[in-house]
């Protein structure tokens, strides 16, 4: 069961106005933080926050132009140096002074950003289906969609339109999630329509991405800044995002990684899954007796 929340409200560097939620007890020795995906909000992580141990703190965000947060006006800001600024900001604002990141795909590139920019800020990180390179493939499918799905006239067929784009990544999900994923995914507007929970604008910075060696030198280069805490890389078996053999070149060149797969899932795990919830759970709680 998910515990309360507590709803966190902050401005950003440029005066956007963006929304968190905190569960767990403000005083725990490590504090999380839960950043999400291109296309996803804090929901995102309302199954993994409820199957980890309660004794930590987890604050969930929307980032810029998801979720509660504000659309940012200037939809160039819509990349990972804004989110990664706006990421420190929240914690500065709430006075935490140290935190481990679980970054999902866009949410472990910004966690990068993060510890390059800040080293001394971060616990440990946690990244979810996402490294160095990025299979074009996967990226292709992500551009296919992102601000491009057609309208949904209720729940129903919201739930429906989810399954269609993810339900090669989940062969396995039983067909009650697919609602319960939906409802992460989508939300209401006061006059009752239904509609995807963030600014289809951000899908212009998927355009600025160039795949290719200049592209994976850079992005090896930032991994590297990973060195200075402790990380964990959980993989969904059949990803179409992190090859196997990326995650294995991750653990090779890390000092202090590990790798989880949860079999049978795609882009990306939603980290509920038995492999992951034990991973995560073993990491977080060694991170805690560092503290």
């Amino acid at each position: 069961m998910l515990p309360d929340g507590t709803d966190i409200r902050w401005n950003s560097a440029d005066g956007l106005d963006l929304y968190a939620k905190s569960y767990g007890p403000e005083d725990a020795r490590l504090t999380v933080l839960c950043i999400h995906g291109l296309t996803r909000n804090h929901q995102d992580f309302e199954p993994m926050i409820a199957a980890l141990p309660r004794h930590h703190r987890y604050l969930a965000v929307d980032v810029r132009g998801r979720g509660r947060s504000a659309y940012d006006p200037e939809p160039d800001n819509y990349q990972p140096k804004v989110y990664a600024r706006d990421m420190l900001g929240l914690l500065d604002t709430l006075g935490v002074r140290k935190a481990a990141l679980i970054g999902t795909s866009m949410g472990g590139l910004i966690s990068l950003l993060m510890i390059r920019s800040a080293p001394a800020r971060v616990a440990g990180i946690v990244l979810n289906d996402v490294g160095p390179v990025v299979e074009k493939a996967g990226l292709s499918r992500i551009a296919s969609y992102a601000g491009k799905v057609a309208p949904v006239s209720d729940w129903e067929s919201a739930a429906a339109a989810v399954k269609t784009l993810q339900g090669a990544a989940f062969p396995d999900m039983p067909e009650a999630r697919w609602m319960d994923f939906a409802r992460r995914t989508y939300k209401q507007l006061p006059n009752g329509e239904v509609v995807l929970a963030y600014d289809p604008a951000i899908a212009r910075s998927l355009g600025k991405v160039k795949p290719g060696a200049l592209t994976n030198f850079v992005m090896w280069r930032m991994f590297a800044a990973t060195r200075k805490a402790p990380l964990l890389i959980v993989r969904g078996g059949t990803s179409d995002i992190l090859s196997g053999a990326t995650a294995r070149e991750m653990v090779r060149r890390h000092p202090d990684a590990s790798l989880a797969t949860v079999a049978r899932v795609g882009h990306a795990p939603i980290l509920d899954e038995p492999e992951a919830v034990s991973a995560i759970s073993d990491f977080l709680n060694r991170l805690e007796t560092a503290a």
